[in-house]
């Protein structure tokens, strides 16, 4: 079955408030592809997802998304490219004062359902897909960040989008639980939905393939090379293994036989006597400490 184009750009400056981030982006994506957007906090990647609906508007060059012209598209038409998206952020955006339900809910009618049984349905169904089927009564802030953001992936399936958007959705999250979502995303990729993941974590391109593109010194490039990413994530891991397996060294400090006046302390109080010798400590060192001078 051949793939459909769903996104494609030509020569495109992508600019963030007036400055230039990206430029001259090349890229093409198609249907049920799971793509990685690499790069460092800055480099462009928030910038690139919101272009593809249209929060940062593109003045030159081919921008195609789902059938819509980018340069040309009116502001009426921007509602309805946005319910063929589903976008994931990091930091989940939920309704905070209504159930996980009724969040749901809220989206589906925005976007222009009106029969309640229709409604109902597709909110059982989407909160199934991601696991969450028995939760739809409960409020945002009795969920842990995990569920918080399935909810979040179930929000973003409500409305079929040909593509979801996932903008760091583990930023927030542990290792194990940033995991599971990372695979709930994939297994919606199997599902002919093309997802696109910003993320500066290299451990998901292992464990999930997918095509990468990296945001780097102002442009967009496909990694074609998989040994590179297999060497960078290679240097990951021994640095997060030094930085376990370094020892923490403490300077010993010398011993002080106790005084006479400090003895007398000791019986006058209930604190334990070793309390009392470092604060004495302290007290000493400030006497012996040269002042000083104030910076400004």
């Amino acid at each position: 079955m051949e793939k459909k184009l769903l996104i494609k750009y030509v020569d495109v400056d992508i600019y963030q408030q007036e400055l230039l981030v990206l430029k001259n982006v090349q890229i093409e994506i198609h249907s049920s592809e799971f793509v990685y957007l690499l790069g460092k906090v800055g480099s462009g990647k928030s910038s690139l997802l919101k272009s593809f609906y249209h929060e940062v508007p593109i003045l030159s060059g081919v921008a195609g998304v789902l059938n819509y012209d980018l340069i040309t598209l009116k502001p009426n038409e921007v509602p309805y490219l946005r319910r063929k998206i589903g976008i994931v952020f990091q930091d989940f955006q939920l309704l905070h004062d209504r159930t996980v339900h009724a969040n749901l809910e809220f989206v589906l009618k925005a976007t222009g359902w009106e029969d309640k049984v229709t409604i109902n349905e597709q909110i059982n169904n989407v909160l199934d897909q991601v696991g969450m089927s028995s939760k739809g009564y409960k409020m945002p802030h009795q969920l842990s960040g995990g569920e918080q953001q399935r909810i979040v992936i179930a929000r973003a399936l409500l409305n079929s989008p040909e593509m979801i958007l996932a903008d760091e959705p583990t930023g927030n999250l542990d290792t194990e639980t940033g995991k599971e979502l990372v695979e709930l995303l994939y297994n919606i990729r199997q599902s002919g939905t093309t997802v696109i993941l910003a993320t500066h974590n290299l451990a998901w391109v292992k464990k999930f393939p997918g095509r990468i593109f990296r945001c780097e010194d102002d442009k967009l490039k496909e990694e074609t090379d998989a040994s590179n990413i297999q060497k960078e994530i290679i240097e990951e891991l021994d640095v997060m293994k030094n930085l376990v397996e370094e020892p923490v060294v403490f300077e010993k400090s010398e011993e002080k036989p106790i005084q006479s006046n400090e003895l007398d302390m000791i019986e006058k109080t209930d604190e334990e006597p070793v309390v009392i010798e470092v604060k004495m400590k302290e007290k000493d060192s400030l006497k012996n400490e040269t002042p000083r001078k104030n910076i400004r």
